[in-house]
């Protein structure tokens, strides 16, 4: 990465949160401003996400075998919540949380299960969004306390609403200030289909 500092290049920029709450965009926003990503392409765009979802197989596996790290220094991988306390402390990590109203994330998760022909959480939505809210939090709350951790909270309607000022802070928090404009021109805001329902509107 030209012109990042020394701390950003030998992090690993890790983009996190829940399934369905923005990791995509995120990746591609940090593709856009030249920041390698670490991905296998095993998982190819769809319907449900036409830009691509910008995975990684062995990351699933990092609790038992965490190898794949040897090569994600100065590089961006998506790390779903739930695993990143299975991060070993070996390296230095930069997090960015997306974040995401519920009610969107689980029509937007139905959506993709239903397209699929796959069963959800038998779970009742309200207790299902108590236990993601729980997870979110005590992953967030884990990473803060880490010395070798630091976290910026992304908000998906914010990247969405106000793209320029999201991506500024996405590039200072990457060491990549001058990039912002790229980052931001990589927002697709025709892709927010799942919106919440507010009555009487």
């Amino acid at each position: 990465m030209p012109n990042t500092p020394p701390q950003a290049r030998e992090a690993v920029m890790i983009v996190s949160g829940l399934p369905r709450s923005g990791t995509s965009m995120a990746m591609r926003m940090l593709a856009a401003a030249g920041i390698p990503l670490l991905t296998d392409a095993l998982r190819p765009p769809d319907e449900d996400n036409p830009l691509g979802y910008f995975e990684l197989e062995a990351v699933k596996k990092t609790r038992d075998d965490p190898s794949w790290l040897a090569d994600a220094p100065g590089k961006a991988v998506k790390v779903i919540h739930a695993l990143l306390q299975c991060l070993p402390p070996t390296h230095h990590y930069r997090i960015i949380f997306m974040h995401r109203d519920l009610d969107e994330v689980l029509a937007s998760q139905r959506r993709m299960l239903e397209r699929s022909g796959r069963l959800g959480a038998s779970m009742p939505p309200e207790a299902l969004k108590r236990v993601f809210a729980s997870q979110l939090q005590s992953a967030r709350r884990w990473a803060e306390t880490q010395p070798n951790c630091a976290c910026l909270d992304v908000h998906y309607h914010e990247v969405i609403h106000a793209p320029a000022a999201q991506a500024a802070r996405m590039a200072s928090f990457a060491g990549i200030p001058d990039k912002a404009a790229e980052m931001a021109a990589a927002v697709d805001a025709s892709l927010y289909r799942r919106r919440r329902q507010v009555p009487g509107q």
